[in-house]
């Protein structure tokens, strides 16, 4: 190739330099505070995080979960129309059309918030600009009307709570949904062709009205909670009363001892609660035994739970033979309402078993089922079981409920123990003389126990104090079996007038360990 061939080619390995052009599309200020609101708030605050790819994510997935959303609201509104059918001189209600369209929604931005309970807690910045076409028909006699629904846009900022986190698939056992913040929502209407909206104030007043009632259902810290996992796969229901059960007497029960008597005693506990069941006295040689002892049971699920009572004779040696039993559901008993109950003994729940037509006797008992006081029902009720309280802003004044009520104690675990002959610990819990512990964690310095303990009290604990020893255990006949690791004394003051307390304590006689308790204060 000659010199004048190659001069001819193109160079490519020179860069041209950079044309550089005037701005001519600069915001000054009003155009800057315009385009303000509509900036991601990743871009906006620190705390937010970018997440392009689960938007890229709900992209591809959106045709999908467009058919899954509208086939489960179909199915869900569909009964709902059913129940209008013949009422107004509606003869029919169904959808014309229903699709979410093709615009996903875009989350501008996700906040993740660390707390020192058991849960995760997620805020996405959500906004959504689609173009749904939902219609519905509605039949009057024989006139149909048609109202079509589209150009929706939502712009919303809720709170998600994935709690209480569990050793179990997919590890959360619910989802706590809420609203930080009135909702921003926009849509056109279309009554048989025309706009709805363009009807003067028929707009701003369907808006708002919107607004008013989602922010009534969800508007922190008003959730909306959706259950992922039953109670045999981890999740944990919480306390919500108190059962009194008064056992009184029984009436007529079978002979079961050689000289035509009993010595029947109950025993009485909830369905599906895996604490030991609460028994009477025993009462010698009687077919109609008085009792008149009163018990507390602790109701986390009212709804589902029984209240089981089996009679049974007592035996010096060998098994106690059964007499009866009976259940009664929580849910026939009206809260703070004594209800007594004559109830006929059966050998089983079975109602096609023969035996349980046989006479075997009835027991009395008086059952009350009392509610926990939410926190907002706090000022209700008479003042003379109350204690006055100042704040210290504005000198407003609270009360405080001084009842009886159920004190929750939670020993979270502990950390940096530290045992001079061995680390086996486990933590005693002591309030009012009565103990209770948790199970004991070998050749561990930072042990997890996660046990919950309950004391009844007959009045607010508010001079009371709980003790709280974490004790090191060796097996065996050996000298220094036992080691105190550390100790606290807890006041209960601040638990009655606050509902909760969650702290780390540092152990007293112990150089660096801590332990994590969680103290709750349910009034009735």
């Amino acid at each position: 190739m000659d010199a004048c061939t190659k001069s001819q080619l193109p160079r490519h390995n020179t860069a041209d330099d950079p044309i550089i052009r005037p701005n001519d599309h600069e915001f000054d200020t009003s155009s800057v505070l315009d385009v303000f609101p509509e900036i991601p708030l990743w871009v906006k605050h620190p705390d937010y995080d970018r997440i392009d790819w689960l938007n890229k994510f709900v992209s591809d997935l959106w045709p999908y979960l467009d058919k899954a959303i509208c086939s489960t609201a179909r199915s869900n509104l569909e009964p709902i129309f059913a129940e209008y059918i013949g009422k107004y001189c509606i003869r029919s209600v169904d959808f014309k059309t229903l699709t979410l369209g093709t615009l996903p929604p875009i989350i501008h931005g996700i906040k993740v918030c660390e707390t020192n309970e058991n849960e995760l807690i997620l805020e996405p910045a959500l906004r959504w600009a689609g173009n749904p076409n939902i219609t519905l028909a509605l039949k009057f006699f024989s006139l149909q009307i048609t109202v079509q629904l589209l150009d929706v846009q939502i712009r919303a900022a809720p709170r998600i709570v994935l709690k209480p986190l569990v050793p179990a698939f997919p590890c959360f056992a619910g989802i706590a949904v809420s609203l930080m913040e009135k909702p921003e929502v926009d849509f056109g209407l279309k009554l048989v062709g025309g706009d709805m909206m363009a009807i003067p104030g028929l707009y701003q007043f369907i808006q708002e009205t919107i607004r008013n009632q989602i922010s009534a259902l969800y508007l922190w810290p008003q959730p909306l909670e959706i259950p992922i996992l039953d109670g045999s796969l981890g999740a944990i229901k919480k306390p919500v009363g108190i059962l009194h059960v008064k056992v009184i007497r029984a009436i007529r029960l079978l002979k079961m001892d050689i000289f035509g008597a009993s010595d029947p005693y109950v025993q009485l506990s909830l369905s599906g609660e895996r604490i030991p069941a609460k028994k009477t006295s025993v009462k010698m040689k009687t077919l109609n035994p008085e009792w008149n002892e009163d018990f507390k049971l602790t109701v986390k699920d009212p709804e589902t739970q029984v209240l089981q009572l089996h009679v049974y004779d007592w035996e010096k040696v060998g098994t106690h033979d059964k007499l009866g039993m009976q259940v009664v559901p929580l849910r026939s008993l009206t809260p703070n309402e004594t209800k007594e109950l004559t109830l006929d003994l059966v050998k089983n729940t079975n109602p096609n078993d023969p035996q349980d037509k046989k006479w075997r006797g009835q027991l009395v008992v008086e059952l009350t089922f009392s509610l926990f006081r939410e926190e907002s029902k706090r000022l209700s009720g008479p003042l003379d079981r109350f204690e006055r309280k100042e704040s210290e802003v504005g000198k407003a004044t609270e009360y405080v409920y001084l009842g009886a009520g159920l004190l929750l104690v939670t020993v979270e675990g502990a950390k940096d123990l530290e045992g001079k002959h061995h680390n086996n610990p486990y933590a005693v819990v002591i309030c009012r003389g009565e103990q209770k512990k948790t199970k004991m964690i070998k050749k561990c310095r930072d042990p997890i126990w996660n046990e919950e303990f309950q004391f009844d009290f007959e009045e607010a604990p508010l001079k009371e104090k709980i003790h709280i020893e974490v004790k090191s255990k060796r097996r065996g006949l050996r000298l220094r079996s036992k080691e105190s690791l550390g100790y606290v004394d807890i006041n209960l003051h601040d638990v009655v007038h606050n509902g909760r307390l969650k702290e780390k304590y540092h152990l007293i006689n112990s150089k660096n360990g801590a332990v994590q308790v969680e103290i709750k204060w349910k009034a009735i």
